[in-house]
């Protein structure tokens, strides 16, 4: 077996850019910087000429251009990546991979004790066989050993970049792991709290040359200080997208979803430390942990790990009512119907639609595709469909008909409605977007380049879209997939905000070649439509930015430190 020869964590992972270029980019970054909202008096446009910039210190002259200029906002949602592992050394970033020192990136044992090299990569980093451009890859656990402690670029056995386009083998993303990988900012527990042994230190360092969204962020603003709302996984992460808060299931400990309640060490029911099965691995180079309970309840009901909807497309079926998901299974999770993004929209009159990649397919019963095709398609997730699981857009309302619209399926606006919609120029003020799981870039069923590519395809549709003028566009990420990020995220609430992730601002107000060290999380998303739409706040918002304070930190921003504007 041939023994891995890992890229040492400084190796530059950004294309060769020539010195005018460099130039240029830089000095558009410092324009930025410059002429952030609060102060500059020109600023480089899409031409590359300067603009005078409108002084925005004063909070209403920034609200009164606001409401003058975006009038659409989309939100692309993607899967399970974090910062590194897409945009370590992306140029202009606070605190690059490249400048870490052991201290920042070694990872700890379940002791404590520093790790003396990474285990294997635990069911082998490419588990399922793929062809790739002619090429077919299967990359076991023996194949790739004998790893440091420290970050490594993803690579074949033979020491070839690993393609873009390749499946990986999925990784843990849930609510206790992620806090124990974190540990309290260390970042030092991700080995350790991980099932996939070394894989979660991977990350992809050729990203400059053949990662469509590293052009879109070298064009537009990238935010390096961007959070996840929540610890943990996809589930809860959509949740805190459109609430900023975990479901609650009442009396859960009566409910058939009782053994999902997990078991803690201590008695704190805000603990963080499920509790260990007796055969656990004592150490992580012998295996992923185990625990002596499930984990998608917490001791005091809310719903912190996946659980399905109550409502059709769901986890199961109800006989009598084929509309609704089986009340008796344990994986249902009673209707909600706390307040949402969607209802202080409408609320205030402001149309609005969730779009979801292969609803329709899932609702006919064809959402998981072919049980031969890898990865299948268009491979609907249930649970990454938030506002299924409220009783105010239950099966039968109005809410749910005017705003959970059905995107299609596919890469044409022939197949995909939302696409369809874009080139019409029919998008509502608020738009989210949720890519069929397919195209998602989630770890253990989708790849990154076809995530990639579709992303670079919506995005070329929005900017020729007639609404594209007055649009902002954010692309983000719902969690970090269980990989490995060496920046702290700020000390918050209960819930979070959990590990880094990437975020892009994309419109024709968003500061050119900028990389914005701003602090926010995925409730920054709400905030933003919060100030533009003069909505309610959301009580999860003002819980979170009140923890920060309190925590002697920044309350996350609205994003709109990303944007620019020319003067009236």
């Amino acid at each position: 077996m041939k023994k891995h020869t890992p890229a040492p964590p400084a190796d530059p992972s950004d294309a060769p850019v020539d010195p005018q270029r460099r130039r240029l980019l830089g000095g558009m970054a410092a324009a930025g910087a410059a002429l952030a909202l609060g102060g500059g008096e020109a600023a480089l446009a899409g031409d590359g000429k300067a603009h005078a910039v409108q002084p925005t210190t004063d909070e209403s002259t920034l609200d009164a251009l606001l409401a003058r200029h975006i009038q659409h906002v989309v939100v692309i949602y993607a899967e399970n990546r974090s910062f590194n592992n897409l945009f370590a050394n992306f140029p202009g970033v606070e605190k690059p991979l490249s400048a870490l020192t052991p201290e920042d990136y070694r990872q700890r044992d379940r002791d404590g004790k520093l790790l003396e090299q990474l285990p294997p990569i635990w069911g082998g980093l490419v588990p399922k066989a793929q062809v790739v451009e002619h090429r077919r890859y299967l990359i076991a656990e023996a194949d790739i050993h004998g790893l440091p402690n420290a970050p490594f670029a993803l690579r074949t056995p033979e020491g070839d970049p690993l393609p873009h386009g390749l499946v990986t083998h999925d990784l843990w993303h849930q609510f206790y792991q992620n806090q124990l990988q974190i540990n309290g900012g260390k970042n030092d527990g991700f080995v350790a709290w991980g099932n996939t042994g070394a894989q979660v230190m991977g990350y992809y360092a050729d990203s400059a040359y053949n990662l469509r969204l590293w052009q879109l962020a070298r064009r537009y603003t990238l935010c390096d200080n961007f959070f996840m709302g929540a610890f943990g996984g996809s589930f809860l992460n959509h949740q805190y997208l459109v609430a900023a808060q975990p479901p609650f299931y009442p009396q859960a400990d009566q409910s058939p979803a009782s053994y999902q309640i997990a078991v803690l060490d201590g008695n704190e029911p805000s603990g963080i430390r499920l509790k260990l099965a007796e055969d656990s691995p004592a150490s992580a180079m012998h295996g992923r942990p185990k625990f002596a309970s499930r984990d998608a309840l917490t001791p005091d009901f809310w719903a912190v790990n996946t659980m399905g909807p109550a409502y059709a497309p769901a986890f199961s079926s109800d006989p009598a009512h084929p509309e609704r998901a089986d009340p008796n299974s344990p994986n249902t999770l009673v209707p909600q119907s706390h307040a949402t993004i969607g209802d202080r929209l409408s609320a205030k009159g402001i149309d609005w639609a969730w779009y979801a990649g292969g609803w329709q397919a899932a609702l006919d019963g064809h959402g998981d595709g072919s049980e031969t095709e890898f990865p299948p398609t268009p491979n609907f997730q249930a649970h990454h469909q938030p506002l299924n699981y409220f009783a105010q857009f239950a099966p039968g309302t109005e809410a749910r008909r005017r705003h959970l619209r059905d995107a299609g399926t596919g890469e044409s606006a022939r197949s995909n409605r939302f696409l369809a919609d874009v080139e019409a120029g029919k998008l509502p003020p608020v738009s989210f977007y949720k890519p069929q799981g397919d195209l998602n870039m989630h770890a253990g069923y989708s790849d990154v380049a076809a995530g990639d590519r579709h992303i670079a395809r919506v995005v070329d549709a929005l900017q020729r879209s007639p609404q594209w003028p007055d649009m902002l566009v954010l692309i983000t990420f719902d969690e970090n997939g269980g990989w490995w990020d060496h920046v702290a995220p700020p000390k918050g609430d209960r819930w979070g905000p959990g590990s880094r992730i990437p975020a892009l601002v994309v419109s024709p107000f968003a500061k050119r070649g900028h990389v914005d060290h701003s602090i926010y999380d995925t409730g920054s998303i709400a905030r933003f439509l919060t100030r533009r739409f003069g909505l309610e706040k959301l009580p999860g918002l003002a819980m979170r930015e009140q923890a920060m304070r309190e925590a002697g930190g920044p309350a996350p921003g609205d994003l709109t430190a990303a944007l620019q504007f020319e003067h009236a």
